[in-house]
This record gives C-alpha cells, structure tokens and sequence, in this order.
C-alpha cells in the first residue's frame, strides 16, 4: 500500500502528498470508533481508488502532536508575536513555550510589527528579546512590511516541517506572503472594537516554503495545560529547569521550600520575576484542573 504525508484537512477530507501528487482522501470508519483523528503532518498508508480520490487506512506513530493547532510530527514551533496591535504579551507567550517544550519542540520566537514600534516600544522589545534569548531561546525579530530580519528566518526552515502559531493578528499571514510571495495568503486588520486580529487562516495546511514546509494555522488566544502534570512545568522553563538542579530538595516545586536555587535566581534578578510569576500561576492551574477518570 502506498504511503504518503497529510499536507491539508478541511471539511472532512485529508490531503496526502504522494510522489508530488494530492489525493484527496476520507479517514476509515474505524478511526472514529478507535478515538483516531488523523491530523496535518501524519505518515499515512493510504488506498487510492483513483489518481485523485482514496481511503486512509493506517496513521503511522508520531513523534509529537498538537491539540491547537491540530497538527503531528512538527520539528520546530514558530511562534509568531507582535511587539504592538496587538501588544506584546509575555504570558500568552509563555503559555505556548510550555506546550511546546512539554511536546519536545524546537521553539523559535519571531517578533513581528517591529516596523510600528516607537523608540520607548523598540527598547522594550528588544529587552524582552534580550531575556529570552538568556533562558536559551532563539528569538528573532521582523517586519513583514519592511521585510527587516526576515532573511534571519530563512535557515531555521530549510528541512523542517515548522508550525507558525500564535494570536489571531500578529501577521502570520503576512510573514508567510513575505516568504512566498506566490501565495498571496488572505490578511485581514485588527478589530479596533475587539483589539484583536479577525480570523484569516481557516484550516491547517503544510506550505512548502524552499526546501521547508510551514504549516499556517487558525489563530488563537488561549491554551490549556491539558496533559502537563505538575512535576512536568519545572522542565517546560529552561532557566528554572537549569537552576533547580542546585535546589536542596528533590522534587522541588519552588514555592515554599527552604533552599530553594530557583526563587534564589529570582531575587538575584538572573531568573525574570514575569517568568517566575508565569511558572506560579501556570502551577496552580494544573493543581486546580478538574481531574479526568
């Protein structure tokens, strides 16, 4: 049976790239009765029943998976913020870091609108980059109108399959023009009433961007922290993950225990105190998650 990689989902059919060709394909009835939602980015064994129609038969094992957006077996996470309309925001930021590093995904930060900055905004900006770049992240910062630091995005998409997320707004779209002007993707302005984007991308499709493929997805502004368990969110924190290896005790969740590197990191300022409040808010939400049976 031929195999090949589900490039579209939309309206109940899945798209699977095969030999350059686009089969356009319904999941078996068994994958609702099994729990199994094929998802943009899986390996797939398929059944063509013509060079344009077919049946998926098999969704082969992932290595990773994301709930929103829906896609599988992502190599890199771009996330996609604006330094203004809308305003930059550490803790939605922070938010999709932990998923994406409790997925065991390579994050990149792109900060976009750079362009619409003034100098009090720039400078705020870049300090934010400056500390993120500190916790081992690299962040990179553009203008889709300007095209500044786009060429910097370039060589972390060759030969990846890389997710652009992030809030509705930031100019996902846009950037995504800027490195395939032959798309000519649909954006949209940001709702004065709302100050936030107006929905452009639909659904999640893998677009081949050089020898790369970047999967654009429907904005949105929330996470929940579904399968993260509390002794997970330490290492979904670099800079805490590093410093709790001196902690005194085992297990420690940096809250109230004595001797603790992490809560001593912060007050040293090495540890930025929005990224500790942002670990201790994110903590109680996982304590106080409904418990699932």
């Amino acid at each position: 049976m031929p195999e090949g990689k589900i490039v579209k989902a939309l309206s109940g059919f899945y798209y699977v790239l095969h030999n350059d060709n686009l089969i356009q394909c319904r999941g078996r009835g068994v994958f609702r009765k099994n729990k199994i939602t094929p998802l943009v980015g899986d390996e797939v064994v398929f059944q063509a029943e013509n060079d344009l129609e077919g049946y998926i038969l098999e969704v082969k094992e992932r290595k990773n998976e994301l709930i929103r957006p829906p896609i599988a077996n992502v190599d890199q996470a771009i996330l996609v913020f604006s330094a203004v309309e809308p305003d930059f925001s550490t803790v939605l930021l922070d938010r999709f870091l932990v998923l994406v590093e409790f997925n065991q995904i390579e994050p990149l930060i792109c900060i976009t609108k750079m362009d619409l900055t003034n100098h009090e905004e720039r400078a705020r900006i870049e300090e934010y980059a400056s500390r993120y770049r500190d916790a081992g992240y690299e962040v990179i910062l553009t203008s889709s109108e300007t095209e500044a630091g786009i060429e910097r995005l370039n060589p972390h998409i060759e030969n990846k399959i890389s997710v652009f997320a992030g809030q509705s707004g930031v100019g996902k779209s846009s950037l995504l023009n800027v490195l395939r002007p032959d798309l000519e993707l649909k954006t949209n302005d940001i709702s004065s009433h709302l100050g936030r984007g107006k929905h452009t991308t639909r659904h999640v499709e893998l677009i081949k961007v050089g020898n790369g493929l970047i999967a654009d997805t429907p904005g949105f502004s929330s996470l929940e922290f579904t399968n993260i368990e509390v002794d997970d969110l330490t290492s979904c924190f670099p800079e805490i993950q590093k410093a709790s290896e001196n902690c005194k005790f085992r297990g420690c969740l940096h809250v109230t225990e004595p001797k603790c590197e992490v809560k001593a990191a912060v007050e040293s300022g090495e540890i930025p105190s929005y990224r500790y409040e942002h670990y201790l808010d994110f903590l109680q939400e996982i304590k106080d998650r409904k418990p699932r049976y």
